[in-house]
């Protein structure tokens, strides 16, 4: 896994508490966040049909834009259980309530790993036990490190509000299973700026948007996807521009980190869309390219064959303004069409897929919208993987 992430200190206000639990092994896979009261707060979910506990019941506990902490359950993601799975959760919150002093509903939950299985509650409560009344841990990295799953690295970002002295720090897990209907598998954003609920909720789903929303691995979206940010306050006011421009460097940290590290991946495909009709449109033209199996397979062999990028556009069927007389495709700095290129030419740019990572380049002709999206070749080491995954 990945001991050597450099430590982040976590923002004022705010203390975790991690440990092993023996859900699957002996690595650490749970999580406590705390601050000592209710702070501002806001999330994003999953749309999934199938979505857990931790999802419904988180998205019922921000409904006043405010939480005191969240708690993490990795490598099990307790869906797909009923009502045991339900009164599982609730349990869990209740008891970790009781160790900090407070009420369930001011607590966030998030979980991830395998679907169908309930929680190991004896071991879970147990683990709550040895809960500190306020957490001190201040290590966002190994935060981050016990909410992996088949993570290959940490994944941690951060950023300056401003001049400072305020700051933003997120945490991230998610290689598999991602094709985000509003967030991403697992993010946890923190601040310790003083943003009023209802700006930091417009703020993060702005952001998210723009970063966790354009990320895909796989084309599958999970069952659990959790976004969240909790803001104690505790440096103060800052302006909300250089807030939101703080919060979006973090969460693109942390897309990027999501995408170069996608199961089996070897190289980081980066996608821009320009000269759209708007910036839905760039989007979706752009995410039609990164999910393509062959445009990934493309790149993992260094074929630099942009006729598969040409077929992906082309599945945008219902976009009847894009006409390919008006599309350029580009890899790297290299147009490729509509002008042709020699063998030199191809030679070189399959000399420039092999490195670790890539960007295609597409405009389209019918606006001004643009949209950039990351995902990952695809590579034998992904179907190993998931092929092995509960086995």
């Amino acid at each position: 896994m990945d001991p050597l992430t450099p430590s982040v200190e976590l923002p004022a206000g705010f203390g975790a508490h991690v440990a092993n639990v023996g859900i699957r092994d002996d690595s650490a896979d749970f999580v406590v966040i705390a601050a000592r009261q209710p702070v501002a707060a806001a999330g994003v979910f999953t749309r999934s049909r199938f979505a857990g506990p931790s999802v419904t019941i988180s998205r019922h506990h921000l409904r006043d834009g405010q939480a005191r902490g969240v708690v993490v359950v990795s490598k099990n993601a307790n869906v797909a259980n009923g009502a045991a799975g339900e009164q599982d959760a609730g349990d869990l919150l209740a008891a970790v309530a009781d160790r900090l002093g407070g009420r369930p509903d001011d607590l966030l939950l998030a979980s991830t790993g395998v679907i169908g299985r309930r929680y190991p509650m004896e071991r879970l409560l147990a683990g709550v036990a040895e809960v500190p009344r306020q957490p001190t841990g201040t290590d966002a990295a190994t935060v981050a490190r016990a909410i992996m799953t088949t993570d290959t690295v940490a994944k941690v970002a951060t950023a300056i509000v401003g001049s400072g002295p305020a700051r933003v720090v997120g945490v991230a897990k998610g290689v598999g299973m991602i094709e985000p209907n509003m967030a991403t598998m697992i993010a946890l954003v923190l601040t310790d700026a003083a943003v009023a609920t209802a700006e930091l909720d417009r703020r993060f789903r702005a952001v998210v948007d723009r970063t966790f929303n354009c990320v895909s691995i796989d084309t599958d979206t999970s069952t659990s996807d959790t976004a969240v940010v909790l803001a104690s306050g505790v440096a103060g006011a800052v302006d909300a521009t250089a807030f939101e421009a703080a919060l979006e460097d973090v969460c693109r940290s942390l897309t990027k980190q999501i995408a170069r590290d996608g199961e089996g991946a070897e190289t980081l495909i980066e996608v821009h869309v320009g000269d759209a009709r708007d910036a839905d449109q760039a989007k979706r033209v752009a995410k039609a390219i990164v999910n393509s199996p062959l445009v990934k397979t493309a790149v993992h062999g260094a074929d630099p064959n942009w006729g598969r990028v040409a077929m992906a556009i082309g599945k945008c069927e219902d976009d009847l303004d894009i006409d390919p007389a008006r599309v350029t495709i580009r890899f790297g700095d290299r147009e490729l069409y509509p002008r042709p290129v020699d063998a030199a030419g191809l030679a070189g740019l399959s000399d420039y897929l092999r490195g670790d990572e890539v960007r295609i380049d597409v405009t389209l002709g019918t606006g001004a919208g643009e949209a950039t999206v990351w995902g990952c070749d695809l590579t034998a080491g992904y179907v190993r993987i998931n092929a092995d995954y509960t086995t």
